[in-house]
């Protein structure tokens, strides 16, 4: 099986290209030329474009991929940008319809919770997505795009909202690497929120395993929620990580106001994920 991945070189994207090396699958790889590559990446095939500036021939520059994995998403973690849908959908439609145009039989995007907007409680795929930030909504708005090109273009595409992932290699802005720097500098305390928001977080190997299981299938999944199922509360979150690390550091709630993009409390059911990939 031919596998092509955008965004390789991301926190999400590092961790897939190890997953599909340890099922002995050798991804190509799609780099923006800015980008420094690591070490691990020098036995790959590394294609470097920009997608605003895609080459029409990318299908075939990639090998002809029977599965394209598509991470990539520039303009983050900024939610609240315009460029989201001024900028990065019309180029990332613009090239996703290329791929599918010149032969490409199956997709897999890489899609957010934020496309639920201020829903709360438990989110299904079943759900009318409501974003409520320029993210969500370049999100929601490309999935749209490419449900309609299906009723014209004959593909497979698997449209996976990831939730709230943590693990090595992501931003420095998210929560557990300010934990870690707050531990790393000896703070007496952890300045956060007042913890009570109810999330949904999945290490990134259990993120990565999935959305690669579901890339290979070769099956038309729609709408796949990536997450555990299981609310937890920010503030147990955090202790957990403190407990688990034998850390010693305090918690100061609510210093930090909480956010207002997102609601209090939200989660993903997890029954289609586990279908799709008959887990029981």
């Amino acid at each position: 099986m031919k596998v092509a991945i955008t965004g390789a070189t991301g926190f999400v994207g590092r961790h897939v290209v190890a997953e599909l090396e340890r099922r002995s699958i050798v991804p190509t790889l799609v780099c923006r030329p800015s980008v420094t590559l690591p070490p691990a990446f020098a036995r790959h095939t590394v294609i470097s474009f920009d997608l605003k500036d895609a080459p029409e021939e990318a299908f075939d520059s990639l090998g002809q991929p029977d599965v394209l994995i598509h991470l990539a998403w520039n303009g983050l973690p900024n939610y609240k940008s315009l460029h989201h849908f001024e900028e990065e959908l019309p180029a990332q439609y613009r090239f996703l319809r290329a791929m599918i145009e010149s032969g490409l039989k199956n997709l897999l995007v890489t899609g957010t919770c934020f496309e639920y907007g201020m829903q709360s409680g438990p989110l299904d795929e079943g759900l009318e997505g409501r974003p409520k930030n320029p993210y969500g909504f370049a999100k929601d708005t490309l999935r749209r795009q490419l449900e309609y090109l299906r009723r014209v273009r004959s593909f497979n595409l698997t449209w996976t909202r990831l939730f709230y992932v943590y693990g090595e290699g992501q931003s420095e802005n998210s929560l557990m690497p300010q934990l870690v720097r707050a531990v790393q500098r000896g703070d007496s305390a952890f300045s956060m929120t007042g913890g009570e928001q109810l999330r949904d977080y999945l290490p990134i190997s259990e993120v990565a395993k999935y959305l690669v299981s579901l890339a290979i299938t070769g099956l038309d999944n729609g709408v796949v929620n990536v997450c555990s199922g299981e609310p937890i509360s920010i503030r147990r979150l955090v202790e957990g990580w403190i407990n688990e690390n034998g850390w010693l550091i305090d918690l100061s709630l609510g210093h930090c106001p909480y956010p207002e993009y997102e609601p209090m409390a939200f989660w993903g059911t997890c029954d289609k994920l586990k279908r799709c990939l008959g887990i029981q």
